[in-house]
């Protein structure tokens, strides 16, 4: 299934060391006098590779690193006992930080569904995410991806996701479990739900709405109340605009900006693009935003202001 070469490293915990100069002259090397001493393990040991030596984390003592090879036979295990038809399936093995992050991300094609004459194709999408720094723990969900604007379509509760600490407790069998339910609900109920929303009127003003409410909130410093971010709102509403023209409309043919209505299909397209294409904040990676925006559009599935205009 996934590429086992790009994951064909291990990791060892190792002391930290303290050095310091104190200002004198080493009278052999002429160079300056170093002291060091190794920081007690109970404030922290580093993480590093086997093979590099290059540290990628620092954890604390009690941190037992399990090594990717392990996970990923866990990860590959638990697909195998979802009975999802695998043909044509593709996958993708993706490192990150020189090996501190990994994503494994799988598409399977024998699912996929249309959702407008051949031009608009979902297809049931697996993504599982993890690390040895502690900044993602094991976390996976069965989602969708759409070809029409190459994203990932992000998933509410209805789907499986699975969370859990990174440790050696990695349970294939309630793993595997909640990704037959997921693959059970997206090749039946979860994709003729999605047509329902194509088919679902959302006013322009509906969709500020949503919004303002869910993705593009935030609190204001001076008035502690919820207000939106105007310049996500901005963001969110041109792909809707978009999204409308595209599949709605005719295209570049049509004048941007024309329809004052949609649909919650490009409601929620405008919402997983936002999500699939981060252009990250200063000081953050693009698939750590990334990560943090489909949390985001999964609570923005459950929230009021969606369930009512998917009512």
């Amino acid at each position: 299934m996934f590429d086992h070469d790009r994951i064909n490293f291990k990791v060892e915990k190792f002391p930290l060391i303290n050095q310091w100069s104190e200002g004198g002259l080493n009278l052999l090397s002429g160079m300056p006098d170093v002291k060091a001493e190794e920081i007690p393990s109970n404030i922290g040991v580093g993480l590093r590779r086997v093979d590099t030596k290059e540290p990628i984390g620092i954890v604390s003592d009690e941190y037992f690193p399990v090594q990717y090879a392990e996970i990923v036979d866990g990860v590959e295990q638990a697909l195998q006992r979802a009975e999802i038809d695998m043909t044509d399936a593709t996958f993708t093995t993706n490192v990150y930080d020189r090996g501190a992050k990994l994503e494994l991300r799988a598409k399977f094609p024998a699912h996929q569904m249309t959702m407008r004459e051949n031009k608009d194709v979902v297809t049931p999408e697996f993504v599982f995410r993890t690390s040895h720094n502690r900044t993602w723990a094991n976390n996976g969900m069965m989602g969708l991806w759409r070809s029409f604007c190459y994203n990932t379509l992000v998933s509410g509760d209805k789907l499986a996701y699975v969370y859990g600490r990174h440790t050696k407790n990695f349970n294939i069998s309630g793993f595997a479990a909640k990704v037959k339910t997921a693959g059970e609900f997206i090749s039946g109920s979860g994709l003729e739900e999605m047509k329902n929303w194509y088919d679902t009127p959302v006013k322009r003003y509906e969709a500020i709405n949503l919004f303002t409410k869910t993705l593009a909130q935030r609190t204001d410093n001076v008035s502690k109340k919820k207000v939106a971010n105007k310049v996500m709102l901005s963001n969110l509403m041109k792909i809707f605009d978009e999204e409308n023209r595209h599949i709605h409309g005719r295209g570049h043919y049509e004048t941007y900006g024309k329809r004052e209505e949609g649909t919650l299909w490009t409601a929620y397209n405008a919402a997983t693009y936002w999500s699939s294409h981060p252009n990250g904040k200063r000081g953050s990676s693009p698939h750590n935003v990334k990560v943090n925006r489909e949390d985001k559009v999964r609570k923005m599935l459950a929230s009021p202001e969606w369930e009512a205009l998917a009512a």
